[in-house]
């Protein structure tokens, strides 16, 4: 028997236990009460809905309302008012985009940055408390192969499994 047919043959027999632990990993991560805790533990009321949008513009910025509505499943006029609102709320703005001139892309603002900064350090306390005990070497290695993961599924045509 081939190795690659062996390997095949556990990838099909372990996947199933992946996509669980996947769909688990999302469900947890999509809950709103993760994302009102995170909100309480950072000191920011903000909107729920708007969590998710300000949180991704900080990462992914600058970023156009189709490419950030497409990240997170939502209809692109759904995601066009939250931006709105939350240049309403000084946390973003809209600049031209430089790659396509009649497109326009959220940016944070400074008072964006400060308020998912204190996100990122309410997140960051709660993995410490979620990691407590895990070896350096296990966590480095759920990072390594994590990012691996994630590198490989935004390569495959529609982005994920």
């Amino acid at each position: 028997m081939s190795l690659e047919k062996v390997h095949s043959t556990h990838i099909k027999s372990a996947f199933p236990g992946l996509h669980r632990s996947l769909l688990d990993i999302v469900g947890v991560m999509n809950r709103p009460e993760l994302d009102q805790a995170m909100l309480e533990m950072a000191g920011l009321s903000l909107e729920p809905a708007l969590f998710t949008p300000l949180v991704l513009i900080a990462k992914l910025g600058p970023i156009g309302v189709v490419n950030l509505a497409g990240r997170v499943g939502r209809d692109y006029t759904t995601l066009s008012r939250q931006v709105a609102r939350l240049e309403e709320l000084g946390l973003v703005s809209r600049q031209i985009s430089s790659a396509d001139r009649r497109m326009r892309e959220a940016v944070i603002t400074q008072k964006g940055k400060i308020a998912t900064d204190a996100v990122d350090e309410a997140r960051e306390r709660i993995a410490l408390t979620l990691f407590r005990g895990w070896s350096r070497d296990d966590f480095d290695q759920l990072v390594r192969l994590m990012r691996m993961l994630a590198d490989r599924l935004n390569e495959t045509p529609g982005g994920n499994a």
